[in-house]
């Protein structure tokens, strides 16, 4: 890719998602995942499935051996390989996972953002922070709301 490529991009994010060993993962997520990659909300860059070894050790997972159950046809995902995801970047998401967990790395472009986020550059502005606020981090702070009043 050139840089006149990356210009109607939109941002790039990711995240990981454990999978207790008790309860492996169905597929259910799976079509809402479509869903969204359907409707241009986002673009799937990577989906990397590994387990965690009670011993520490990480081991990848094709997407087909994963075990779902769904009727989603996993094969979708299954060439979701941007090439971003690098040994590091296992090895750190690795190091999140509970032993004996399964996992999921998923690496995405935000397709919704991405004629804003053009906009911004052409301007010449640049991302200077960013971040997420827990879903738990927002109940606390709604059920402080809800506390006592004067």
């Amino acid at each position: 890719m050139t840089d006149t490529d990356f210009d109607d991009v939109g941002p790039i994010d990711y995240l990981v998602v454990e999978f207790p060993a008790d309860h492996p993962p169905d597929g259910s997520a799976l079509p809402l995942l479509l869903d969204l990659v359907e409707a241009n909300i986002i673009r799937v860059l990577d989906l990397v499935f590994v387990r965690k070894g009670a011993d520490g050790s990480l081991a990848g997972i094709a997407v087909e051996d994963v075990g779902f159950t769904g009727t989603v046809d996993v094969t979708l995902f299954a060439e979701a390989s941007s090439g971003l995801i690098d040994r590091g970047d296992l090895e750190q998401a690795g190091a999140v996972l509970e032993p004996g967990c399964a996992g999921a790395i998923l690496v995405y472009e935000n397709c919704w953002a991405a004629p804003f986020a053009s906009a911004l550059r052409r301007e010449g502005a640049q991302l200077v922070a960013s971040g997420r606020i827990p879903v738990q981090g927002i109940l606390a702070a709604l059920e402080s709301l809800d506390g006592p009043t004067r």
